[in-house]
């Protein structure tokens, strides 16, 4: 599939892979880059490097080569159902789960899960490999998650959730004593400039990104916390937190030091999801309950 786009007056002079990932921001910057590398992308006909700076009306024709087909079969995996009805369910999520398949984890997802419990009713508009998926969160992130059953409901909380209108709240524990109880963190999010596994604070690069905090509960050397996500960025409230020195405790990408409670990832809950019902028109909120690891934990000598 070949596609192409002129650069505006507005672009120009930004390096070609950053362009590109902005063009379509569902792809990253390293995919682009390898595309470029392999010849896949031409400005004005010739290849070019992913640092070029692309000038006022160039033509970037880009050519995606077809993704190799993944046969993703429904599973008959339990799941936790908070909510359900013939336009979407909101399961709460496992720790150590992946919401949809992707290299190395072509079963075991959560898809694979939905698949088997809502047959042919998914909304397809995401592909084949996310059926009824409309957002996400980390695998070691537990809690509420949307499930589409149609294309209709799909776009209608997907508009929500790009308009940043969808109530989501999460708890979590951090490292450390926090000086206020209560704050905004503010820091545009985007890949990591040296590892492209990781994100980071990237005001050149990234996407604007804001996360309100309060302090639930304070223990000697961590604090259990309430987050609410203003904008819903890749990793947002890890990244946030590791920012200001309070990664959160379990976090292996993220945080520091050794990990002393033997956790698997990241102590973060999607407690709370609220929309308006595409059907209904009316606000539905839906709570998920900390899962036993979590309870367990916050009756330690934290």
């Amino acid at each position: 599939m070949t596609q192409s786009f002129e650069i505006s007056s507005e672009q120009a002079a930004e390096r070609l892979d950053k362009i590109l990932s902005l063009w379509n921001p569902e792809l990253s910057r390293s995919f682009f880059q390898k595309l470029i590398k392999d010849g896949q992308i031409l400005v004005n006909g010739t290849k070019r490097k992913a640092n070029y700076r692309v000038e006022e009306g160039n033509t970037i024709s880009i050519t995606i080569p077809e993704a190799q087909d993944i046969e993703i079969l429904p599973e008959n995996i339990p799941l936790d159902i908070l909510y359900e009805d013939d336009d979407l369910l909101i399961v709460n999520k496992p720790k150590g789960m992946v919401v949809h398949p992707s290299a190395g984890h072509t079963s075991g997802t959560l898809v694979n899960a939905v698949m088997y419990h809502c047959k042919d009713s998914l909304s397809g508009i995401n592909g084949q490999i996310r059926p009824g998926i409309v957002h996400r969160i980390d695998m070691d992130t537990t809690g509420a998650l949307i499930v589409c059953k149609n294309d209709t409901a799909h776009l209608k909380i997907a508009e929500q959730i790009k308009v940043h209108s969808v109530t989501r709240r999460y708890l979590g524990i951090v490292k450390g004593i926090l000086a206020q109880e209560s704050g905004t963190i503010s820091g545009s999010i985007g890949r990591h400039p040296a590892d492209r596994k990781k994100m980071a604070i990237n005001e050149r690069n990234g996407k604007p990104a804001v996360t309100h905090y309060k302090v639930l509960q304070q223990f000697s050397h961590h604090t259990f916390m309430q987050f609410e996500l203003e904008t819903g960025r890749t990793h947002q409230i890890r990244v946030h937190m590791a920012s200001i020195g309070h990664p959160l405790l379990g976090d292996n990408i993220y945080g520091n030091g050794k990990n002393t409670w033997k956790l698997q990832g990241q102590t973060l809950h999607a407690s709370v999801i609220g929309f308006i019902h595409p059907s209904t028109g009316k606000y539905l909120e839906v709570t998920a309950p900390l899962p036993e690891y979590f309870q367990v934990l916050l009756k330690k000598p934290l």
